[in-house]
Parts: structure tokens; C-alpha cells; sequence
């Protein structure tokens, strides 16, 4: 599955619109600066996630990927009929002699187009790899080679230190078996059936024509998805993707709101807030998004990413108080991502490491000022349909410990947290975060139900105890649960 890396495909114009669309942001004080980072990167992902939906013949259909722009490969046969060699992957082009037909790259470019109208990420590169296994057409998005980790330990105590990457004719199976391609091949042609749910007909149809099997699709597991790590996504880089999930909850109940919020070095507000003030029952939303900024780092598969996720709890039914936004968390960050392979107890395998730096703020002015700056290792594991990312994180701190917001956050939001998901059958997930600072016996559990309702919207359980639901809450405890709907393709990790 694992092979030399392609030549990334020319940028789009919307691509190149956003490459050259530079925000400008003010400065002048912290709320201004959170709260533009907020509104503009909100109506970054409206126009760039309505600017990916197209109709044809009244279904909505993925067609990143301009077809008079796929080239193919065939054997030459000294035929009339063929023209001029187009190289795709120099290194396959040095091992034999390929050009294009006319004829087959007409056949072909139908076959290639078809698979581009599946929706589903794991399915689309299913069939974009077994059209190019097949030897007929290239998968246009670039495979990965994940670190070995194993091999460079090894390496590297032999006196040789250098990093190894995994063999090209060696694949990972979505068990964590490696094994020739061949053998890979073989098993997925005797794979079992596919599973139709959540596909629509014609979906369904193209998949089967192909001759994708269920097996083929889970190679593409959450985690691979959710950060390239077995092939380069088509969407290249500088597009929006999700990143955590976006929710809208319109029914969020928290049983014990923070009435008198405040820290060791912020007075409490004057007058003290009521349960008038702050309701029980509020909405809560979530927009989380990412972009690649750079990919295929160091000689490697690494990749750079920009994040940005903002989260609301609006007091909508608080008609008394003209409905006000009672919190908003902002929280833009940068990271690093590098797949990597290597077995883990219990038949589990670890499958990326990475590093970032995180920014989370509320925007406001004292005395409901809270902020916090963190850098971070993590890493990304899987064991069957669990996938759980592990971080540690310690806090930058730019300001004197007379000035900060919250100088005693650590002692509730502890120093790292775990993010877990589990899919469950017919397309239900749960997931959730969990934190614990076992100092101070203090952190927080958030788990999240997903369940389909239609193609394209899930509906969305969360339920929250402990410390830090938003920021200004970071040192009040409570209980919450809130009900709604998230898209299809905005379940993020």
C-alpha cells in the first residue's frame, strides 16, 4: 500500500483564493484579537464548506478532483493508437515502459470519475484504490510511509542512527497485520460483502462495480482519516476539514451553573450574577475546523496543521437579559503529525505521534478574563474500532504570576487529557475526553453519542461532569447534558 511519494496535484482556484486571503486581525487587545479570530474563520468555513457542495442530479457530490486533470498509465503495445508518455510516479515510470491510450484513458476516466461521487472519506479512497490496484488508473492522492519505529530504535542502538521507514511493498492491514500486497489483494477480493449502510444507491452501485469490499473501507480507520495518515487526502493542503466535532446542541442543561465565577487573582463581578442571570437551560454550539498547511515534511509523511475550534453556550430562552452569549471559548492552535507503526499490547498498534501549541481564551475583560497558553506531545493508537489519542501538555506561561488570569488552571484542567472514539455498528460512534490531575483528585469526563438520523445530519447526545466545560468554568464543577445534531462529516476526533 505504501509507495514513493507522487507529485501533488495543481492547486484549484478555490485553493489558491484561500492561499492568498491573509486575515488581518487587531491587536489592540486581547477580546478584540479573540473574538475577530472567531468571526473570521466562521465565515471561512461556511463559504469554503458551501463552495465544496455541488449538485448533480440533485444529490450533493464530492468532485474535488478535476477530471481532465487524472492521467493514466498503460502498457505500451507499439500501437498507432497511443501517444506521448505522461509520468505520474517517476519511480514506477523508470521500472517500465507506460503511455497512455486514448481509448482507455476515455473508459477510465469515466471509472475514476464515478468514484469520486461517493461521499463517505473511507469509501471514496477505497475506491480509489481498487481502481488503481487493479492496474487500470493511479489513485491521484499520495500514500503515506509511516515511521518505523521498532527499526529506528533498533538502528539507532546498533550505533547507526537514522529513521526507518516502512518497506513500499509492505502494507498495515486495519487489524495491524502487515503482509506483501499481494497477499493484501488476495484477501480483500475475498473480503466480506459491503456494507450498504449509510450509501445511497448509486453510491452502493459504483462501490460494487469497483469491487470494493467492506474490508477495503475500514483500512481507513477514524484516526487515518482524521489526520492522512496512510494516504495524502485529495483536498491537498490550505482546504477546511473537520477537526474536533461541530455540533449545534439547541437543548443544553447544566444542573449547577457557575453563578459567582472567579479566580485566586480575579475578584468575583459586582453585583453577583442569579439564576435569572445564568439559566439552566441554554444553547451550546461547537465549530471546529483544520487545514494542512504543509505535508510530507523532513523526507518523511509529516505534516503541518492549523486548528481552530470556537465553542458557545448561548442563553437563547433568557428573554429577561436579551439573550446573551454567557461564555465563548476560542482556542487556535498549530501541530505537527508523523505516522508511525508499531505494535502495542493487546493487539493494538500505535499509528501517528505529533506536537503542537494551543491557545485558549475567552475574549473577555477583567475580571472575566481567563487564558492559558500550552505546548503539547501526543500521539494516536488504535486496538480494533478504538481509537485514542493521549496528550501531555505543559503551560507556557508569558505572563508574572501576579497578572494571569487563572494561575491555579493546572490544578483543575490537570497537565494532559485522553480522546477516545469507539465506532459502533450502523454508523453510531461514542467518544469523549477525559482529564484527572491526580495531585489535586480533580478533572473532568465529556462523552459524546452519535447516532444517524439521515444521510447527511446525526443526532448528538454529550454529557459533561467535572471541571473546565468552558474556561470560565475551569475551576467550578458541575454536571451537564445537552441534546442535537451534527453532520455527517463534521464528527471530527
Amino acid at each position: 500500500m505504501f509507495s514513493h511519494i507522487t507529485p501533488q496535484r495543481p492547486s484549484s482556484a478555490l485553493i489558491k483564493a484561500y492561499k492568498t486571503n491573509n486575515i488581518q486581525l487587531s491587536t489592540r487587545s486581547k477580546r478584540y484579537l479573540t473574538v475577530a479570530v472567531g468571526m473570521a474563520l466562521s465565515c471561512f468555513t461556511l463559504q469554503a464548506h458551501a463552495a465544496n457542495s455541488t449538485q448533480t442530479n440533485g444529490n450533493e457530490s464530492y468532485e474535488e478532483l478535476p477530471v481532465e486533470a487524472i492521467a493514466f498509465e498503460y502498457e505500451n503495445n507499439n500501437s498507432p493508437e497511443n501517444v506521448s508518455k505522461r509520468v505520474v510516479n517517476p519511480n514506477a515510470a523508470a521500472q517500465s515502459d507506460k503511455v497512455i491510450s486514448k481509448e482507455f484513458v476515455a473508459e477510465q476516466a469515466k471509472l475514476f470519475y464515478e468514484c469520486t461521487q461517493v461521499q463517505t472519506s473511507a469509501a471514496r479512497l477505497a475506491c480509489f484504490d481498487k481502481v488503481a490496484e487493479q492496474g487500470k488508473t493511479p489513485s491521484y492522492v499520495t500514500t503515506k510511509q509511516p515511521v518505523d519505529l521498532a527499526k529506528t530504535l533498533q538502528s539507532t542502538l546498533a550505533g547507526n542512527p537514522q529513521v526507518v521507514l516502512v518497506e513500499e511493498n509492505t502494507i498495515i492491514s486495519a487489524k495491524g497485520n502487515t503482509g506483501a500486497t499481494g497477499a493484501a489483494n488476495n484477501a480483500s477480493a475475498d473480503g466480506e460483502s459491503l456494507d450498504t449502510v449509510g450509501l445511497t444507491q448509486r453510491e452502493a452501485e459504483v462501490l460494487e462495480n469497483v469491487g470494493v469490499t467492506q474490508t477495503d473501507i475500514e483500512k481507513f480507520t477514524p484516526l487515518s482519516l482524521s489526520y492522512d495518515l496512510d494516504k495524502n487526502s485529495e483536498r491537498g493542503t490550505w482546504t477546511v476539514r473537520p477537526h474536533r466535532p461541530t455540533y449545534l446542541m439547541p437543548l443544553f442543561y447544566t444542573f449547577d451553573p457557575n453563578l459567582n465565577p472567579s479566580t485566586p487573582s480575579q475578584p468575583r463581578p459586582d453585583p453577583l450574577l442569579t439564576s435569572n442571570d445564568a439559566r439552566n437551560t441554554e444553547l451550546k454550539f461547537q465549530l471546529s475546523l483544520k487545514t494542512k498547511v504543509m505535508e510530507d515534511l523532513f523526507d518523511t509523511s509529516a505534516d503541518l496543521w492549523f486548528g481552530y475550534t470556537q465553542e458557545s453556550h448561548w442563553q437563547v430562552y433568557n428573554e429577561d437579559n436579551s439573550r446573551p452569549f454567557r461564555a465563548t471559548d476560542y482556542q487556535p492552535e498549530i501541530f505537527l503529525t508523523q505516522p508511525v507503526t508499531a505494535d502495542l499490547p493487546f493487539g493494538g498498534r500505535l499509528r501517528m505521534l505529533g506536537a503542537g501549541a494551543i491557545h485558549h481564551s475567552n475574549g473577555q475583560d477583567d475580571p472575566l478574563s481567563r487564558s492559558w497558553n500550552r505546548a503539547y506531545l501526543m500521539a494516536g493508537a488504535e486496538w480494533g474500532k478504538l481509537s485514542v489519542i493521549p496528550r501531555l501538555w505543559a503551560r507556557v506561561n508569558n505572563e508574572s504570576s501576579s497578572s494571569e488570569d487563572n494561575p491555579d488552571i493546572e490544578d483543575y484542567m490537570g497537565y494532559g487529557d485522553i480522546k477516545f472514539l469507539y465506532d459502533l455498528p450502523e454508523q453510531q460512534s461514542l467518544s469523549g475526553t477525559l482529564r484527572y490531575n491526580p495531585a489535586t483528585n480533580k478533572g473532568a469526563a465529556q462523552i459524546d453519542y452519535i447516532y444517524p438520523l439521515t444521510k447527511n445530519v446525526n443526532g448528538f447526545v454529550q454529557l459533561f461532569q467535572g471541571y473546565g466545560e468552558s474556561i470560565i468554568d475551569y475551576n467550578h464543577e458541575n454536571t451537564s447534558i445537552g441534546f442535537g445534531i451534527v453532520l455527517n462529516d463534521w464528527k471530527g476526533f
